[in-house]
């Protein structure tokens, strides 16, 4: 801290620097030539009166506006010249004396003293000093105005000093004026008023310092009882407008906020968050604290985009379980982060269906030679009753008891039943023989009679009749055998995983998400939504079906060609109608013991195997979603034929 000296030294270099810059303004005011500027070009006459130079000055005026808005800029007034704080002050004296003569020689003489006093900082303390100079004026002449306004001014700049003092916290400076300050006339209530200000500064001052000391220590806010925060409140509770106590705080939160970087930095956003919860407890809304939570804020997003960018090459090389966790990392950093929605729904899909969407259509493309499997249908997962109700029309033993299934992982259904042309893919590049030759023959439709016959020369190349058959038709007179050979095969062409839908699944995707008799609901088709036998379709011969959905005619008696119908909800095409299609179950009498997870029930080295859905010849209650029958697995016929599943 300065000696008085030293500051009563800056204050005298202040004050004279002031009636330096004073002198100048008058010139340039009343001569503006002398610096070359002419008098027309001065519009504004600017008030530069910085407070009272010479107390005995007769025509002496108090700053106007302007002038105190150039006073009220800059450094804190505390810092400033004692004659600025006085003229900021702005306190006239209500009560100067009305003078009835002029002074006397003698007077004039102690008042040009006493001014002198004055401007060389000898306020109080001596028999030379402003204060007992103009005292002796007064006591001289009483009614001296100029005395009367110089002991105020004196009163004025005392009371200033003293402030200052007690903004620096000069205790023992401030009881020394204020000992000067007593003996002046009138300033009971001014020395009233900063003996409280001292006895506020004799309470303080320890409580401050011993803050700064815990400041320095890194003891800001914790722990609790001992710590700079906590004493700065204190100070504040007893002095609110204390500038230091004010400073103090400040620097406890940027403490507090650097702890919030150092957080981020190590990739604590938890910890960061915390930080910036107590920094606000601090000073609720500071411009520091936003500036932090804004730097936080980026830092979080940047982060939490980069941990997502790494989740999704997680994703992308198949690593699910590690996406998982850096979408979770992600997640916690940052909770509203754009994107994640949208990785959480891909993950789910991959999870369940290899990154295909449910419904989405695609085809595999074969590894080793040219060509594609056939068009595949991604199925959603979910639960379903699987078999008939008790109330249903036409239920069999063989469909009960209902029993709940849950498909909870996603898997994809060839579009339409496996074509002529297809097939003919496959015998053609792997050289199998099928069943139909090997064995020879299959069951095709007598149009004569009007049923199903043997026939020792029919093959999976001919139609239902016996006839070559066109590309675009479903393979028939296929066996279990032929339609799991397939299976096979496109597996080895593709590197991934076909084979014949489980029972379960089959019935799950032929209802397409629907309970009731068929997948188009409970009575006769309005539309032409599956090849049946209808009430008014003819065959060639101009048959008509014994059996059938009344009213419907779909135009076809025998097979249609693929997908010439309407899809059901999943997609997928001639679930209900056209031909009946092979599964992998093997054939129990009840759904008593049935899996109840969509695998396929199968026992080893069983030959009766499953069929299901219904063909161009099955009654209405044969094309119901849950009829079922065992054929054994040898079997080729005409209105039999088979689709693959692609596991996800």
């Amino acid at each position: 801290m300065p000696s008085k000296e030293t500051v009563r030294r800056q204050r005298a270099v202040g004050g004279t620097l002031g009636v330096v810059v004073l002198g100048m303004a008058l010139v340039y005011h009343f001569f503006p030539r002398v610096f070359h500027v002419e008098p027309s070009a001065v519009t504004t006459k600017r008030a530069m009166n910085l407070g009272p130079v010479t107390s005995g000055a007769p025509n002496q005026r108090l700053p106007s506006a302007p002038a105190l808005a150039e006073i009220d800029a800059g450094p804190p007034v505390t810092l400033a010249p004692s004659e600025v704080i006085v003229a900021r002050l702005g306190k006239k004296n209500e009560n100067l004396p009305e003078q009835l003569s002029a002074d006397t020689p003698e007077v004039e003489a102690l008042l040009t003293r006493a001014s002198k006093a004055l401007h060389a900082g000898q306020l109080a303390g001596d028999v030379n000093s402003a204060a007992a100079l103009f005292e002796l004026a007064l006591k001289d002449k009483p009614d001296s105005r100029r005395a009367a306004e110089g002991l105020f001014d004196v009163r004025q700049r005392l009371v200033a000093e003293i402030n200052q003092d007690l903004a620096v916290g000069d205790a023992e400076s401030v009881g020394e004026l204020l000992e000067a300050l007593k003996g002046i006339p009138d300033s009971t209530d001014d020395v009233n008023q900063l003996l409280a200000k001292l006895k506020t500064l004799t309470q303080v001052r320890p409580l401050l310092a011993k803050a700064a000391t815990l400041l320095q220590q890194g003891k800001v806010d914790q722990p609790a009882g001992d710590n700079a925060l906590e004493l700065y409140r204190q100070v504040q509770q007893l002095d609110p407008d204390n500038a230091v106590a004010a400073q103090g705080v400040l620097q406890v939160q940027r403490a507090v906020l650097d702890r919030a970087l150092a957080a981020v930095a190590q990739n604590d956003f938890k910890g960061a968050d915390q930080a910036l919860a107590e920094a606000a407890q601090v000073l609720p809304d500071s411009q520091a604290l936003r500036d932090v939570h804004t730097r936080v804020d980026g830092m979080r997003q940047a982060r939490a985009t980069g941990i997502l960018t790494q989740a999704r090459s997680a994703l992308d090389a198949g690593n699910l379980t590690l996406a998982q966790q850096l979408a979770d990392q992600a997640k916690g950093i940052s909770p509203e982060l754009a994107g994640l929605t949208e990785f959480g729904d891909r993950l789910n899909n991959a999870r369940l269906y290899a990154n295909y969407k449910p419904g989405q259509v695609f085809t595999d493309r074969f590894l080793d030679m040219p060509g594609q499997g056939p068009s595949m249908v991604v199925v959603p997962t979910g639960t379903f009753q699987m078999g008939a109700p008790d109330e249903e029309a036409g239920r069999q033993d063989a469909e009960t008891p209902q029993h709940q299934v849950a498909i909870s992982k996603g898997f994809a259904l060839s579009r339409t039943a496996i074509t002529v042309g297809q097939f003919r893919e496959f015998v053609r590049a792997s050289g199998y023989q099928p069943d139909s030759v090997k064995l020879g023959g299959a069951s095709v439709y007598d149009e004569g009679t009007g049923a199903m016959r043997d026939d020792s020369n029919a093959t999976w190349q001919d139609d239902y009749v016996g006839h070559n058959a066109d590309s675009r038709l479903p393979v028939v007179n296929v066996s279990w055998n032929d339609a799991k050979a397939y299976a096979d095969w496109l597996s080895q062409r593709t590197g991934k995983t076909f084979r014949l839908p489980s029972e379960a699944e089959f019935e799950y995707a032929l209802r397409g998400g629907t309970g009731s008799r068929y997948w188009w609901g409970d009575g006769n088709p309005t539309g032409k939504v599956e090849n049946l036998t209808g009430g008014n379709d003819r065959s060639p011969s101009g048959r008509r079906w014994s059996n059938a959905f009344p009213g419907y005619r779909d135009g076809y008696w025998g097979p249609a060609p693929v997908m010439s119908f309407s899809p059901n909800p999943f997609g997928l095409y001639d679930m209900g109608g056209n031909v009946s299609e092979w599964v992998q179950d093997c054939w129990h009498e009840s759904y008593l013991r049935a899996p109840r997870d969509g695998s396929a029930w199968v026992n080893p080295g069983c030959s009766v195997r499953v069929v299901r859905g219904g063909s161009w010849g099955s009654s209405p209650d044969q094309v119901r979603s849950a009829y079922r029958q065992g054929v054994d697995a040898s079997v080729r016929s005409g209105r039999v034929g088979f689709r693959v599943l692609r596991e996800l």
